[in-house]
């Protein structure tokens, strides 16, 4: 149903939102290096923005989150290489979908908590852990010179946002969901799916090991078996149904009768 509604959508989705972004935070960058009032006229603080200063919800999305020109030309970087490289995957319209969801959450946790800020860091964030889901071994050059696969840097974010969820205010926790739910929405049945599928996998190596520690031969005097004693023969006895017998007893061992 989810792929007929896209056909029907996608020519009417936005295409280059990430191009979008980026554009209006050089632009906003620019303007508050030059001295205009653009943060403290356009971050998103609940109680302005409830109170009539309704462009608040929409400029938080373009205030840069980094304020050093160096790193700020790099976080725009990945997140146009990211967000690029996410809508040539998914499409515009689920690509647009994946940050509207963000957007949203973003926008509801900052509303719940007014305490913290809410910023473009946490849409920023999840997009970098879609772009790590599906792209695990691209490699990063941190700073233009190290060599980093992303999965790495990834796995350092969720172990940042499990200790927010573990020991982080509620404020915090709200925050973190916010960050995250989109990529739950967009991955959670994939991820649900690897869990069991490996569930299965593991399960199935565990049986095979099992048997592989049974015993294939086994004497139906002694009991002794072929794990037991590796270096004992074992044969079988055609007038006793075909039991097994080793060595010392295949020769001095009374029958035993078919049954029936």
């Amino acid at each position: 149903m989810w792929e007929k509604l896209e056909r029907r959508l996608e020519p009417y989705a936005f295409r280059e939102l990430t191009r979008l972004l980026v554009a209006g935070q050089v632009l906003l960058y620019i303007a508050g290096y030059l001295g205009l009032p653009v943060f403290e006229r356009g971050a998103f603080v609940p109680e302005l923005a409830l109170a009539g200063e309704w462009w608040r919800f929409l400029t938080f999305v373009f205030i840069p989150p980094l304020t050093n020109p160096l790193f700020a030309f790099f976080g725009w970087y990945l997140f146009y290489l990211m967000g690029t490289a996410l809508e040539a995957r998914w499409g515009a319209l689920r690509y647009d979908a994946y940050l509207c969801i963000g957007y949203l959450l973003t926008v509801a946790a900052a509303l719940l908590a007014p305490e913290l800020p809410a910023t473009n860091l946490f849409i920023g964030g999840s997009v970098f852990l879609a772009f790590a889901q599906l792209y695990p071994d691209f490699e990063l050059l941190i700073l233009f010179i190290l060599p980093l696969k992303v999965k790495w840097l990834a796995l350092l974010t969720w172990l940042g946002y499990g200790l927010q969820l573990m020991a982080g205010t509620g404020q915090a926790r709200l925050l973190v969901l916010a960050s995250v739910g989109n990529f739950l929405i967009f991955f959670g049945r994939d991820i649900l799916w690897r869990i069991r599928s490996g569930h299965r996998r593991m399960s199935a190596r565990a049986r095979e090991a099992v048997r592989g520690r049974e015993a294939f031969h086994r004497c139906s005097v002694c009991g002794i078996t072929d794990r037991s004693h590796p270096t004992m023969d074992f044969r079988y006895c055609p007038e006793c149904g075909g039991r097994g017998y080793c060595r010392d007893h295949i020769c001095a061992h009374q029958h035993v009768k078919k049954k029936g």
